[in-house]
């Protein structure tokens, strides 16, 4: 499957397990008043909007080059995770403020029944293969936004199993954990957005990638037999993309066909890296002694070496 089939079913399977989460909890929190169920049923209508609004964000980002995006849209997807930060941090805030206004006014659920206990297993349950699924799709396909989705189902899991801690607590004589349990979950549903800010954040300022990859990078490219050395090895996020660019030193009698040849081998075997987009190649001949001290490709050399 390509990458624009696999991205866009995450987004339908996520709108559509959403809103039937957020209508089953509705039903429950209708019939039995729950803060607990209420403040799931709220997150999973967060859930069923961003959905939404991810589907159609990633619906762009799958669209092939054009004239005025030569390299693609997928530089949008860090844009699409932060949406669903912004989801989250509204849904987390409106939580928090129920639940803290519950224990001051001294306001408690009466016990929500086995029907709300059950919804909330099965709701924990789905949400962990939603987080599977997802998971597995963004580790593969490199993307953002699904990886986003992956960790606020995660959060899902145990803001469920908050919430069914609350009901529990409830229906066996204890209703102050109805709101104490929302309160928790609403904590879960912020620290999630934070997460999701600061994972993206290095999508959108250009941020290096990690290390393990740039030593994949400067490895590709000394593994050429007539490449010695290298220098001014620079590799950035683009979006969820790595951009490269590097000097490489090669004999200086090389004729133009050989070094142009050389140039092609070590772009093609950066560019076989997944992650990797466009790769620049800049060749110096060694005998010219333009190679300049990098200590930070140094380290990764060391850290090659070991």
């Amino acid at each position: 499957m390509s990458r624009a089939a696999a991205i866009r079913r995450v987004g339908l399977v996520i709108l559509g397990v959403n809103f039937v989460l957020m209508a089953t909890k509705a039903a429950v929190w209708y019939t039995t008043g729950s803060l607990a169920v209420g403040s799931e049923a709220v997150n999973s209508l967060a859930d069923a909007v961003y959905s939404a609004v991810v589907l159609g964000g990633l619906y762009l980002t799958t669209q092939p080059p054009d004239f005025e995006h030569p390299h693609g849209h997928e530089r949008i997807e860090p844009f699409v995770s932060l949406v669903i930060a912004i989801g989250i941090f509204v849904a987390g805030v409106l939580i928090l403020v129920q639940a803290a206004s519950s224990v001051v006014n001294g306001t408690v659920s009466p016990p929500a029944g086995p029907f709300a206990i059950v919804v909330l297993s099965g709701a924990a349950v789905i949400k962990f293969g939603l987080y599977r699924y997802c998971l597995d799709v963004g580790s593969r396909y490199h993307s953002p936004a699904v990886t986003a989705a992956a960790l606020d189902n995660r959060n899902d899991i145990l803001t469920a199993s908050a919430a069914l801690v609350g009901v529990v607590g409830a229906s066996i004589g204890f209703p102050i954990l109805d709101p104490l349990a929302a309160g928790l979950v609403s904590i879960g549903i912020l620290y999630t957005g934070i997460e999701i800010v600061r994972d993206n954040v290095a999508y959108l300022v250009g941020a290096a990638p990690p290390e393990e990859l740039r030593i994949e990078i400067l490895r590709r490219a000394l593994a050429h037999p007539q490449v010695s050395g290298a220098h001014e090895v620079i590799a950035h996020y683009v979006g969820p993309e790595i951009d490269v660019s590097l000097h490489i030193e090669v004999e200086g009698d090389l004729t133009l066909m050989e070094a142009h040849d050389i140039e092609t081998a070590v772009v093609n075997a950066i560019r076989d890296i997944s992650q990797v987009d466009d790769v620049f190649v800049h060749i110096d001949p060694k005998e010219l002694g333009e190679w300049k001290e990098d200590e930070e490709t140094n380290r990764l050399l060391r850290r090659f070496d070991d």
